[in-house]
C-alpha cells in the first residue's frame, strides 16, 4: 500500500459509510485555498531518516461546468530512498460543494512499476450512484468496468473531504468502522478502528495537539494486520499531524510540517 493512499485513509475513520439518500453533505471543514505539508521518515538499519515529503492542497475549481472542490495530494521521494525504491504519487479528486464525488485520478509510480486508475462518478435521476472505472497497467493494458450501487462509494480524496465534516463524539474506544471505497477496478469494504484520544508532542516542530487516534488494518480471512496508526486533530479542521506506518519494505512516520489556509481556528493546537 503506496503511502498517499495511507495519507489519504487518515480522516476516512470519520464516516461510517452511507446511504444513497444521505450522499450529499454539508462541508463545515475546509475552504478552498488549505495547504497542508508534510514530511516523511523511514527507518533504515535502526536509523530514521528523512524519506520525502507529500502535500495536500485543496482549490476552487469547476467540473463539466459545475462547481467544484479540487483536491491534489502528491508525495515525493527523495534522492536517498530513490535508491532503493522510486516513488512519485500524484492523486487528483473533484467533488461539489455538498462534497459528491465527481472524478478521481491517481498516477502512481512505485519501483519501476507505474499505473493509473481513475473514476468517473454519476447520479441517475431514478437514485443510486453509477461508478465508471478504468484502471491503466504498468504494462499498459487497459482495463474498464461499471458498476451501479445504492451505497456512496468514495475514492481516497473525495472520502478524506467529506469525512471532515463528521462529528466522532460519541465514538467508543476499540469501536470499528466499516465504508466503502473504489479504486480503477473494483469498491471494496475497508475496516478502521477507534483507539481513543492522546495528547502528544510532535518530533519535528515541537506543537503538541489533542488528537483522535485511529488504526487501519487490512484483514485477509481470520488475521488482521495493522497498517496505520493515525493522528487527526480534535478539532474542527479534524487535520491529520501524525501518522505511524508499517508498510511491506519497512516502517515509516508522517508528521505535519505546515498547515495555512485552514477554515477553523486550531484549537487542538496546545500553546507552549
Amino acid at each position: 500500500m503506496s503511502l498517499p493512499r495511507l495519507l489519504a485513509i487518515v480522516l476516512l475513520a470519520l464516516c461510517c459509510g452511507t446511504a444513497a439518500p444521505q450522499c450529499p453533505a454539508t462541508n463545515t471543514a475546509f475552504d478552498a485555498g488549505e495547504d497542508l505539508h508534510y514530511q516523511l521518515y523511514f527507518n533504515w538499519k535502526f536509523i530514521w531518516m528523512k524519506a520525502g515529503t507529500a502535500n495536500l492542497n485543496i482549490s476552487q475549481a469547476t467540473h463539466n461546468g459545475q462547481p467544484a472542490y479540487r483536491c491534489h495530494l502528491i508525495t515525493r521521494g527523495n534522492a536517498r530512498t530513490d535508491k532503493f525504491f522510486m516513488m512519485r504519487d500524484t492523486l487528483v479528486s473533484y467533488v461539489s460543494h455538498d462534497l459528491l464525488p465527481l472524478y478521481y485520478r491517481k498516477g502512481a509510480l512505485e519501483g519501476k512499476r507505474y499505473y493509473v486508475d481513475e473514476l468517473w462518478y454519476s447520479y441517475p435521476a431514478n437514485g443510486g450512484v453509477t461508478l465508471d472505472q478504468r484502471f491503466v497497467s504498468h504494462r499498459g493494458e487497459v482495463s474498464v468496468k461499471q458498476e451501479h450501487t445504492t451505497e456512496c462509494p468514495y475514492d481516497m480524496c473525495s472520502m478524506l473531504l467529506r469525512a471532515r465534516s463528521f462529528d466522532p463524539k460519541d465514538y467508543k474506544e476499540g469501536q470499528r468502522i466499516t465504508f466503502p471505497m473504489a479504486d480503477g477496478h473494483k469498491v471494496r469494504q475497508a475496516t478502521l478502528i477507534y483507539r481513543g484520544r492522546e495528547t502528544f508532542k510532535m518530533d519535528n516542530t515541537g506543537d503538541t495537539y489533542r488528537c483522535l487516534v485511529f488504526s487501519f488494518v487490512d484483514i485477509e480471512g481470520r488475521k488482521e494486520k495493522e497498517v496505520v496508526t493515525f493522528y487527526v486533530t480534535d478539532d474542527l479542521n479534524h487535520m491529520p499531524v501524525r501518522l505511524d506506518l508499517y508498510l511491506r519494505f519497512g516502517t515509516a512516520k508522517a508528521f505535519l510540517r505546515q498547515a495555512t489556509g485552514l477554515r477553523n481556528p486550531q484549537t487542538a493546537l496546545i500553546k507552549q
